[in-house]
């Protein structure tokens, strides 16, 4: 159908190119870079609209916008143009889990024992309950329930990030909320680096692989955050604080680690998020304390989020583990409720507790860039075995906003707005 549109146009364009010599080809198909500045378009117009008509966080927008013009559906997105596009998605990840790493107060925690003990028995029974789900139910191998507990343990930093943004929160909720989700996000990298340990052992004829991988991404991802943070904070010392020279140097030593981890083939969300936390509690002098991303860091978030719709594996669904899914989300949801509940404490009413609990459910960019890299490591097999927590976080791309924002609505930590009188974009 659309050859028998475009034929009358080609047919002209054949007949232009016999006397203007300098004319290209007729084009069979839209520049990449075109087409996916055409998807980042429609993900804006999409998220805005969703937010002014139905007061739905813009991040499910932009999920949609990916899933429905992606590989898995309309094809207009191809795996190749995906490939060509992973470099600024892990840029928008990165700077976004910076960002993350520089609002842990880790100082609080030590502070509050509840919150400690909390914490620890948030994150504990997460992976516990998610690898006992899909070991003893799925039946998934134990290196697989491991990887898949690893990568599905923790919420979604961005899109915390981005929601308790959105809707203006500011509370003991909304702290704790980016809080938990920083604290698990960190105990799941850890888990990660383990969990590629563990199928080196499983399927590596070669048990060096084992033994040296986990390291090599521990230790990368240490060094080159300390460098670039130590870089940063040089540079910014020489010029004038708060000033858009030390926001470029924010950005421009960030991006410097996301090249320099995909160089080395460390994760690019790790070593953003420790370099994160070793500008906070390195910077002394608050050279770049007060030196935050513009408001512009919402354009990361339509270029990480579309791309994230565009992986989703659709086109491998079946009912059968959309339901496993289902059940590995209810379990993992129990989990941290129940945690949080039980032993947040610290002042806060069991209720709000609660809320903390239901706020930190996202599961989005990182679980499955997680998910990508352990799968990358065997493909022939991974990539079968990690469809659970894909899927997952498939689900979880568009109910983890929604609830998120639930939990800081009924906290009454939200600043009043009316949708009617935004505009869509």
């Amino acid at each position: 159908m659309l050859n028998g549109i475009l034929s009358p146009a080609r047919t002209a364009w054949e007949g232009l190119q016999e006397r203007l010599f300098f004319l290209p080809p007729f084009p069979d198909e839209l520049d990449s870079l075109a087409l996916f500045s055409m998807l980042l378009v429609v993900g804006l117009l999409f998220g805005e609209w969703l937010r002014a008509k139905l007061g739905w966080p813009k991040v499910i927008g932009y999920v949609l916008a990916g899933t429905l013009f992606g590989p898995s559906m309309l094809g207009w997105i191809s795996i190749e143009a995906l490939a060509q596009i992973r470099p600024m998605a892990d840029a928008a990840l990165g700077l976004l889990m910076l960002e993350i790493g520089r609002r842990l107060d880790l100082r609080w925690l030590g502070e509050n024992r509840d919150l400690l003990r909390a914490t620890l028995g948030e994150i504990s029974l997460s992976f516990t309950a998610i690898f006992l789900f899909a070991w003893g139910v799925v039946g998934l191998m134990a290196a697989w329930a491991a990887a898949a507990a690893a990568v599905t343990m923790a919420s979604a930093p961005a899109v915390v990030l981005l929601t308790v943004e959105e809707s203006n929160a500011q509370g003991q909720v909304s702290e704790r909320i980016i809080l938990h989700t920083a604290l698990s996000a960190a105990a799941s990298f850890v888990v990660f680096a383990v969990v590629v340990g563990v199928v080196h052992a499983q399927y590596s004829d070669d048990w060096l692989n084992a033994v040296a991988h986990p390291p090599w991404v521990v230790v990368g991802s240490v060094m080159i955050a300390w460098l670039m943070a130590l870089l940063a904070r040089l540079v910014a010392a020489l010029l004038r604080k708060r000033s858009l020279a030390q926001v470029f140097i924010l950005v421009a030593t960030a991006l410097l680690a996301v090249g320099t981890a995909r160089m080395l083939a460390v994760p690019v969300f790790l070593t953003l998020f420790l370099m994160g936390v070793i500008l906070s509690f390195s910077d002394q002098e608050r050279t770049l304390s007060y030196t935050n991303l513009p408001e512009g860091h919402w354009l990361l978030a339509i270029i990480l989020f579309v791309v994230v719709g565009a992986s989703l594996p659709w086109q491998d669904f079946t009912w059968l583990i959309g339901l496993q899914a289902i059940g590995l989300l209810i379990v993992r949801a129990v989990a941290k409720v129940a945690a949080l509940a039980w032993a947040g404490g610290g002042g806060l009413g069991v209720a709000k507790r609660v809320l903390v609990g239901i706020g930190i459910q996202p599961l989005s960019a990182t679980a499955v860039f997680m998910a990508y890299e352990i799968a990358g490591l065997y493909p022939e097999i991974g990539r079968s075995s990690l469809s659970l927590p894909l899927f997952a976080a498939a689900i979880m791309e568009l109910a983890g906003p929604a609830l998120c924002r639930f939990a800081l609505v009924r906290s009454g930590e939200t600043a009043a707005t009316d949708n009617s009188k935004e505009g869509v974009a």
